[in-house]
């Protein structure tokens, strides 16, 4: 008998938009949250030396985190203590418990080394499922998948929730552009997966490859690993006929699939407060600030087996909000900067997502640009290096760089200068667009 006659096809059962974890009220959550929080502080205190250390320079047991509320009064962890624990000392299994090790690019300095147990492998597949489906990804959908494959968590962890949706993987990574094109026009995926301003890039590649894109078959794109406007948003989504919509994680704390956006709502990414218990602080003081409040994100993991982390400063900048389509997890305003990218220029805060906003509000200009520090004498200088829009004519364009810096000045008090730029001039993304060059 063969196979096939052995596993008669039988209509598929189509898996749940939601799962059990999506569907509890706030107060099973909250339960739920204290009992994964209590198991995390005792595991990461018996078992990752600096956690040890930390705990009793800062006079807390364990035993002393009796509320959710308690957990401000744990010690913070930094991106400085994984990097002088390098490479494995966060680790609070034994090595033969770890099944895969992630890192981070190291660009600053020694890279930040994370491990994962087989556990946690599942939990990250699970999910990145869980965000694919709230941004309307179905069983059955071709992903084309862009982030980069390696030590670079994006990749990988991405592939393995694709898959356990049921979905289809097109494992692209990144680079590559003219073959990134040729492979959606010809294996006509559904959704694709990469940063924002490298689906900018693809479509700028398939606009000069003669293809519409308005023409393919994508309908959704899972976008994040950078900081992005809502008109970014608006920007891709009129350009290339899809939603899109912001999948949030860092490897610190995971990896993608920390939180996503739903795309009934497209209004900030849902938080998975089941596997991770989010705060925001007073970036200064270190002082919890209450709901609603703009200030730096931190976690701490609640089921992580290989690489708990607690009270991780994130760095990112953001707000926590009541929950909408999933009402138990509280959402996260869009990232609008990190405190390690914030600009000061002249006294005044600037962040490269707030040139981004107000360039995508005029028309002759592209969203191609990068930011460039400079100095003279003591004072620091910034300009602005922005591509005009191709279809406009280059006075129109001249006059428009003109209304960028005045409206810079208007909006976030800043004098900037602006340097227009031809078309395809500047460098194009094919992963973490670096936007801020420090030539000082």
């Amino acid at each position: 008998m063969s196979l096939l006659s052995e596993h008669p096809e039988t209509p598929a059962t189509p898996a749940p938009l939601l799962d059990d974890a999506e569907r509890l009220s706030l107060a099973e959550l909250r339960e739920l949250q204290l009992e994964r929080l209590k198991q995390t502080v005792h595991h990461a205190y018996a078992n990752v030396p600096l956690y040890t250390q930390k705990f009793d320079d800062a006079g807390v047991r364990p035993v002393d985190i009796r509320t959710l509320e308690d957990v401000a009064k744990l010690p913070f962890t930094t991106k400085a203590d994984l990097r002088d624990t390098y490479p494995f000392g966060m680790f609070a299994v034994p090595m033969e418990r770890v099944a895969r090790i992630h890192a981070s690019s190291g660009t600053t300095g020694r890279p930040t080394v994370v491990g994962y147990t087989k556990a946690d492998l599942e939990v990250w597949a699970d999910l990145i499922a869980r965000s694919l489906r709230a941004s309307g990804v179905r069983a059955g959908w071709k992903v084309h998948n862009a982030y980069g494959y390696g030590l670079f968590t994006g990749g990988l962890g991405a592939h393995a929730g694709i898959e356990k949706l049921g979905a289809t993987v097109i494992p692209m990574s990144g680079g590559q552009t003219a073959k990134q094109v040729q492979l959606i026009t010809d294996f006509a995926p559904d959704a694709i997966m990469c940063t924002p301003s490298y689906l900018l890039t693809i479509a700028d590649a398939m606009e000069a490859a003669g293809i519409d894109p308005r023409s393919t078959s994508l309908k959704v794109a899972i976008l994040g690993a950078e900081p992005w406007t809502n008109e970014m948003r608006r920007e891709l989504e009129e350009r290339l006929a899809i939603d899109a919509v912001d999948i949030y994680g860092l490897s610190e704390v995971m990896g993608p699939g920390v939180g996503n956006e739903c795309v009934e709502t497209k209004d900030g990414p849902h938080i998975w407060e089941d596997h991770f218990l989010p705060e925001v602080i007073d970036g200064d003081s270190g002082e919890v600030r209450g709901d609603g409040e703009l200030g730096e994100l931190v976690f701490t993991s609640l089921t992580k087996e290989a690489f708990p982390v607690i009270r991780y400063r994130t760095r990112d900048l953001t707000r926590l909000m009541p929950g909408t389509a999933r009402p138990a997890m509280r959402r996260m305003e869009k990232i609008t900067g990190r405190n390690d990218d914030m600009i000061i220029l002249r006294g005044v805060n600037l962040f490269p997502t707030q040139i981004e906003e107000i360039a995508l509000g005029i028309e002759e200009l592209t969203p191609h640009f990068v930011l460039e520090l400079t100095r003279t004498g003591r004072m620091d200088d910034l300009t602005v290096r922005i591509e005009r829009h191709p279809s406009h004519a280059v006075e129109r364009c001249e006059a428009a760089g003109g209304v960028l810096a005045k409206r810079i000045k208007q909006q976030i008090g800043s004098t900037v200068r602006v340097q227009l730029e031809e078309p395809g001039v500047l460098p194009r993304s094919e992963g973490k667009y670096q936007r801020v060059y420090d030539l000082r």
